[in-house]
């Protein structure tokens, strides 16, 4: 599998976000980070996530996704399309209910335009437990069937941070 990347561009406040090979938590802080400033921006109207070419993606990164849907709806009045070409990647969108708050499409039909990379930002341990914490709180929140799979760990997470 392909170390993992996440790409991005704008064009007159509509995003997009491409990730690409096998995401994991070490891109998870940068990828926070630009969606802050993305949703800050005044000009900022729509965002759309590219995953045609994601071959493995993280709880941890859907729960920063999660996170992006519901702001955008919450801020904005919209809900951003996701696109999915992988059919094992759109069974784990579906199977966390991505589909609630997501519209998921196959094939992305418009052009990419140039990408930019987002570069990882080095963080302490308990920086990382808080990022992971924090979309595993929204993967939870997204349902019934999340809340399970990841209460125990995030009730683990949160207690290994109180030991030190």
């Amino acid at each position: 599998m392909q170390l993992g990347k996440i790409l991005y561009a704008e064009h007159h406040g509509a995003y997009i976000i491409k990730m690409m090979g096998d995401v994991r938590l070490t891109v998870c802080a940068a990828l926070d980070e630009f969606l802050d400033q993305m949703f800050s921006h005044p000009r900022f109207k729509e965002v759309v996530v590219d995953l045609t070419e994601t071959e493995g993606i993280d709880s941890t990164t859907l729960g920063i996704l999660a996170k992006l849907s519901i702001q955008a709806k919450k801020q904005f009045q919209f809900i951003p399309v996701i696109y999915s070409s992988n059919n094992d990647i759109t069974r784990i969108l579906v199977s966390m209910g991505f589909d609630e708050v997501f519209d998921i499409q196959r094939e992305l039909t418009d052009k990419v335009p140039s990408l930019g990379e987002l570069v990882s930002i080095p963080q302490s341990e308990d920086q990382m437990r808080q990022h992971v914490i924090a979309a595993h709180r929204t993967l939870m929140a997204l349902n019934a069937s999340n809340e399970l799979k990841f209460h125990d760990l995030v009730s683990n997470l949160e207690a290994s941070g109180t030991k030190h």
